[in-house]
């Protein structure tokens, strides 16, 4: 998806105070930030808000954008914690909400006999992106369970993926979001789901998106920016259908309870805190990650919040 900028206000120059923010237009993140993003948090600085599908605003981290705050994928977090710090608050972690690996046969399920004997070996798998956190948990699902490994890699853009399995252009596909609601609409089958195998082998919430804060802003502003997103998730539960129009308006034409089933998968405690569960599942998914040569070591302390 190209990214649409909204800017809060009527200036065309952005005040002096106005946060510059990136998240996606997926429901759970409007839901989010709506009561941020449209001046009902007394106090809080005005948004200027770009909207970008995650695998775009992870390149915008990793580039270091002129953005101070980013919704991204946690398995871009080893490369961009030295510039941004972790917000404990504003993501998404969760259970039953995995990436899903859908085939266009039935019958395909299992590890043993998945298209036969060796598995997705030799096969090609389409994925959203090798910076996603549902590129880790394949990669460690696959580590766990496919003693051939996997064939061929290709990335394509997530909306692209399961016609591309229906078609038969891909064997299969990792797909996220509400891709686990509407994947039966293209006549697919689930092959495994990734959050499954996780809280099966790790007994914790799947991490899934973070939100992060250029470091540069200092503890205090990081303090209350956290405090903000805090606040703009409760202000989302105490009145859900404020968010309504700004969910839709974003959600490209998604039914109106798909995007209800989002946000109820989506936005959880761990939104509101990470906890003590949370940030195990994200440093036992980057250190599994480290140890598979998928992604770069966590120092000891990069997941502390000032």
């Amino acid at each position: 998806m190209s990214h649409r900028n909204s800017t809060s206000g009527t200036s065309a120059e952005r005040a002096a105070d106005t946060v510059r923010i990136a998240y996606s237009p997926c429901p759970n993140d409007t839901f989010v930030f709506d009561a941020w993003a449209h001046g009902r948090i007394p106090g809080a600085p005005p948004l200027d808000v770009t909207f970008a599908d995650i695998d775009i605003t992870n390149g915008m981290a990793e580039r270091g954008d002129d953005l101070d705050v980013l919704k991204v994928s946690y398995a871009v977090l080893p490369y961009v914690l030295d510039e941004y710090a972790l917000l404990p608050c504003g993501g998404a972690l969760g259970r039953g909400c995995g990436p899903l690996v859908l085939t266009r046969e039935p019958g395909t399920g299992g590890t043993s006999h998945a298209f036969g004997s060796g598995g997705l070996t030799g096969r090609t798998v389409a994925v959203p992106s090798e910076r996603s956190t549902a590129y880790l948990l394949f990669r460690l699902w696959a580590a766990d369970t496919l003693p051939g490994g996997v064939g061929e890699i290709v990335v394509m853009p997530f909306h692209e993926i399961m016609p591309a399995v229906r078609d038969g252009k891909v064997d299969a596909g990792l797909v996220i979001h509400e891709a686990r609601f509407t994947y039966r609409n293209y006549g697919l089958h689930k092959l495994a789901d990734m959050g499954e195998h996780w809280e099966s082998t790790t007994g914790l919430p799947i991490p899934l998106g973070a939100i992060i804060a250029k470091r540069s802003l200092g503890e205090e502003t990081l303090r209350g920016l956290a405090d903000t997103v805090r606040a703009s998730v409760h202000a989302a539960w105490d009145d859900p259908e404020a968010s309504r129009p700004y969910v839709l308006e974003h959600a490209q034409e998604m039914d109106p309870a798909v995007a209800d089933q989002h946000i109820g998968l989506y936005v959880n405690e761990f939104t509101a805190d990470l906890g003590d569960d949370g940030y195990a599942a994200i440093r036992g998914l980057l250190t599994r990650a480290a140890a598979e040569g998928l992604v770069p070591p966590l120092g000891p302390h990069a997941l502390d919040f000032p």
